[in-house]
Protein backbone atom coordinates (compact mmCIF):
# COMPACT_ATOMS: atom_id res chain seq x y z
CA UNK A 1 0.00 0.00 0.00
CA UNK A 2 1.51 3.37 -1.07
CA UNK A 3 1.89 6.37 1.35
CA UNK A 4 0.01 8.68 0.78
CA UNK A 5 0.69 12.09 1.13
CA UNK A 6 -0.72 14.64 4.33
CA UNK A 7 -2.95 17.58 2.66
CA UNK A 8 -0.13 20.46 3.02
CA UNK A 9 -1.67 23.48 4.89
CA UNK A 10 -1.38 25.73 1.70
CA UNK A 11 -4.74 23.84 0.13
CA UNK A 12 -6.96 25.73 2.17
CA UNK A 13 -5.51 28.84 1.34
CA UNK A 14 -5.67 27.97 -2.64
CA UNK A 15 -9.37 26.24 -2.07
CA UNK A 16 -11.03 28.69 -0.06
CA UNK A 17 -14.49 27.44 0.95
CA UNK A 18 -14.02 24.80 -1.75
CA UNK A 19 -11.30 23.04 0.14
CA UNK A 20 -14.11 20.34 1.37
CA UNK A 21 -14.73 19.45 -2.40
CA UNK A 22 -10.85 19.29 -2.98
CA UNK A 23 -10.56 16.47 0.39
CA UNK A 24 -13.09 14.62 -1.34
CA UNK A 25 -11.84 14.40 -5.20
CA UNK A 26 -8.47 13.93 -3.67
CA UNK A 27 -9.63 10.94 -1.49
CA UNK A 28 -11.37 9.47 -4.53
CA UNK A 29 -8.04 9.59 -6.74
CA UNK A 30 -6.37 8.15 -3.52
CA UNK A 31 -9.35 5.18 -2.93
CA UNK A 32 -9.59 4.08 -6.99
CA UNK A 33 -6.90 6.36 -8.87
CA UNK A 34 -4.06 3.52 -9.17
CA UNK A 35 -6.89 0.41 -9.51
CA UNK A 36 -8.78 2.07 -12.33
CA UNK A 37 -5.50 3.15 -14.07
CA UNK A 38 -5.94 6.86 -13.63
CA UNK A 39 -2.22 7.53 -11.75
CA UNK A 40 0.61 5.73 -11.14
CA UNK A 41 1.32 3.85 -7.58
CA UNK A 42 4.40 6.52 -7.35
CA UNK A 43 1.75 9.23 -7.40
CA UNK A 44 -0.29 9.07 -4.11
CA UNK A 45 2.87 9.57 -1.67
CA UNK A 46 2.80 13.56 -4.03
CA UNK A 47 -0.61 13.03 -4.84
CA UNK A 48 -1.06 17.11 -3.44
CA UNK A 49 1.97 18.84 -3.95
CA UNK A 50 2.73 17.51 -7.33
CA UNK A 51 -0.62 17.20 -8.94
CA UNK A 52 -3.74 18.68 -7.19
CA UNK A 53 -1.77 21.92 -5.84
CA UNK A 54 0.23 22.41 -8.96
CA UNK A 55 -3.03 22.89 -11.17
CA UNK A 56 -5.17 24.68 -7.99
CA UNK A 57 -2.25 27.54 -8.16
CA UNK A 58 -3.18 28.08 -12.07
CA UNK A 59 -7.16 28.79 -11.30
CA UNK A 60 -6.45 32.93 -11.48
CA UNK A 61 -5.69 32.71 -14.72
CA UNK A 62 -9.00 31.18 -15.84
CA UNK A 63 -12.15 33.41 -17.07
CA UNK A 64 -14.95 32.32 -19.19
CA UNK A 65 -15.02 29.28 -21.18
CA UNK A 66 -12.65 26.98 -20.59
CA UNK A 67 -11.83 23.35 -22.59
CA UNK A 68 -9.21 21.23 -20.77
CA UNK A 69 -7.53 18.52 -23.38
CA UNK A 70 -6.80 15.23 -22.24
CA UNK A 71 -7.99 15.55 -18.90
CA UNK A 72 -7.72 11.84 -17.76
CA UNK A 73 -7.86 11.72 -14.33
CA UNK A 74 -8.95 15.22 -13.98
CA UNK A 75 -5.75 17.00 -13.16
CA UNK A 76 -6.34 19.93 -13.93
CA UNK A 77 -9.74 20.17 -15.16
CA UNK A 78 -11.59 18.87 -11.75
CA UNK A 79 -9.26 20.93 -9.47
CA UNK A 80 -9.27 24.31 -11.22
CA UNK A 81 -13.40 23.91 -12.16
CA UNK A 82 -13.71 22.97 -8.11
CA UNK A 83 -11.76 26.57 -7.27
CA UNK A 84 -13.47 28.18 -10.18
CA UNK A 85 -17.24 27.91 -9.88
CA UNK A 86 -17.76 30.66 -12.29
CA UNK A 87 -16.07 29.64 -15.32
CA UNK A 88 -17.77 27.22 -17.44
CA UNK A 89 -15.16 23.82 -18.42
CA UNK A 90 -15.32 21.14 -20.89
CA UNK A 91 -13.23 18.51 -19.97
CA UNK A 92 -12.08 16.53 -23.63
CA UNK A 93 -10.96 12.88 -22.98
CA UNK A 94 -10.59 10.34 -25.91
CA UNK A 95 -10.27 7.30 -23.43
CA UNK A 96 -14.03 6.00 -22.56
CA UNK A 97 -12.48 4.64 -18.38
CA UNK A 98 -11.17 7.92 -17.86
CA UNK A 99 -14.45 9.65 -19.32
CA UNK A 100 -16.51 7.62 -16.94
CA UNK A 101 -14.62 8.73 -13.87
CA UNK A 102 -14.72 12.23 -15.08
CA UNK A 103 -18.78 11.73 -15.20
CA UNK A 104 -18.39 10.06 -11.66
CA UNK A 105 -16.71 12.88 -10.31
CA UNK A 106 -18.63 15.92 -11.68
CA UNK A 107 -22.39 14.15 -10.60
CA UNK A 108 -20.14 13.10 -6.74
CA UNK A 109 -19.19 16.63 -6.70
CA UNK A 110 -21.84 18.52 -7.95
CA UNK A 111 -20.08 20.24 -10.59
CA UNK A 112 -22.93 22.16 -12.70
CA UNK A 113 -19.94 24.03 -14.41
CA UNK A 114 -18.68 20.95 -16.17
CA UNK A 115 -19.48 19.07 -19.38
CA UNK A 116 -17.37 15.92 -20.31
CA UNK A 117 -16.76 15.00 -23.60
CA UNK A 118 -15.52 11.91 -25.05
CA UNK A 119 -13.16 12.65 -28.20
CA UNK A 120 -9.78 13.22 -29.27
CA UNK A 121 -8.69 16.79 -29.62
CA UNK A 122 -8.35 17.08 -33.05
CA UNK A 123 -11.92 15.60 -34.05
CA UNK A 124 -14.03 18.61 -32.16
CA UNK A 125 -15.47 20.73 -34.10
CA UNK A 126 -17.33 23.44 -32.53
CA UNK A 127 -19.62 26.47 -33.78
CA UNK A 128 -17.91 29.09 -31.25
CA UNK A 129 -14.21 28.67 -29.96
CA UNK A 130 -13.32 28.49 -26.35
CA UNK A 131 -12.04 31.66 -24.21
CA UNK A 132 -9.08 29.36 -23.53
CA UNK A 133 -7.63 26.24 -23.81
CA UNK A 134 -5.62 24.76 -21.24
CA UNK A 135 -3.73 20.95 -20.76
CA UNK A 136 -1.31 19.44 -18.37
CA UNK A 137 1.21 16.38 -19.11
CA UNK A 138 -0.12 15.47 -22.09
CA UNK A 139 2.64 15.71 -24.71
CA UNK A 140 5.42 18.69 -25.88
CA UNK A 141 4.46 22.01 -27.48
CA UNK A 142 5.26 21.66 -30.54
CA UNK A 143 2.53 18.28 -30.79
CA UNK A 144 0.13 20.01 -28.56
CA UNK A 145 -0.29 23.48 -30.42
CA UNK A 146 -2.00 22.08 -33.31
CA UNK A 147 -4.19 19.76 -31.14
CA UNK A 148 -5.12 23.07 -28.88
CA UNK A 149 -5.09 26.11 -30.44
CA UNK A 150 -7.54 25.64 -32.97
CA UNK A 151 -10.18 25.27 -30.33
CA UNK A 152 -9.03 28.79 -29.04
CA UNK A 153 -11.74 31.81 -30.04
CA UNK A 154 -10.10 34.93 -32.22
CA UNK A 155 -8.11 36.60 -29.25
CA UNK A 156 -8.66 33.71 -26.49
CA UNK A 157 -5.65 32.28 -24.95
CA UNK A 158 -3.67 29.03 -24.81
CA UNK A 159 -2.66 28.58 -20.79
CA UNK A 160 -1.21 25.51 -20.81
CA UNK A 161 0.74 23.32 -17.35
CA UNK A 162 4.16 22.29 -18.55
CA UNK A 163 7.37 21.43 -16.65
CA UNK A 164 10.98 22.63 -16.15
CA UNK A 165 11.75 22.60 -19.73
CA UNK A 166 8.67 24.88 -20.86
CA UNK A 167 11.23 27.50 -22.67
CA UNK A 168 13.07 24.50 -24.57
CA UNK A 169 10.01 24.19 -25.61
CA UNK A 170 8.77 27.00 -26.21
CA UNK A 171 12.04 26.93 -28.89
CA UNK A 172 11.61 23.94 -30.32
CA UNK A 173 7.72 24.73 -31.07
CA UNK A 174 8.71 28.15 -33.44
CA UNK A 175 7.26 26.36 -36.43
CA UNK A 176 3.67 25.65 -35.03
CA UNK A 177 3.31 29.32 -33.18
CA UNK A 178 3.97 30.93 -36.49
CA UNK A 179 1.58 28.29 -38.11
CA UNK A 180 -0.97 28.86 -35.76
CA UNK A 181 -0.62 32.37 -35.18
CA UNK A 182 0.06 32.72 -31.38
CA UNK A 183 1.54 35.90 -29.64
CA UNK A 184 2.89 36.82 -26.52
CA UNK A 185 4.18 33.58 -26.04
CA UNK A 186 5.70 33.25 -22.63
CA UNK A 187 6.61 30.98 -19.75
CA UNK A 188 4.77 32.37 -16.00
CA UNK A 189 6.20 30.87 -12.92
CA UNK A 190 3.52 30.23 -10.46
CA UNK A 191 3.90 29.81 -6.56
CA UNK A 192 6.86 30.61 -5.45
CA UNK A 193 7.60 31.18 -2.14
CA UNK A 194 4.15 29.45 -1.67
CA UNK A 195 4.25 25.66 -3.37
CA UNK A 196 6.91 23.23 -2.47
CA UNK A 197 6.90 23.00 -6.40
CA UNK A 198 6.46 25.77 -8.72
CA UNK A 199 4.05 25.35 -11.77
CA UNK A 200 5.67 26.42 -14.99
CA UNK A 201 2.60 27.54 -17.45
CA UNK A 202 3.17 28.40 -21.27
CA UNK A 203 0.58 31.50 -22.31
CA UNK A 204 -0.21 32.95 -25.43
CA UNK A 205 -2.79 34.65 -27.42
CA UNK A 206 -4.15 33.17 -30.52
CA UNK A 207 -5.17 35.60 -32.90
Amino acid sequence: MSVVEVEPSVAVELFGDRIELARQFAAALTEHGEERGLIGPLELPRLWTRHILNSVIAAPLFHGSVADIGSGAGLPGIVLAIARPDVQWTLIEPMERRVTWLNEQVTELRLDNVEVLRARAEDVRLPVGFDVVTARAVSALRTLIPLTAPLVRDGGELTLLKGMNAANEIEAAQKQIKKFRLSDVRVETLGESVLPETTRVVRAVVR
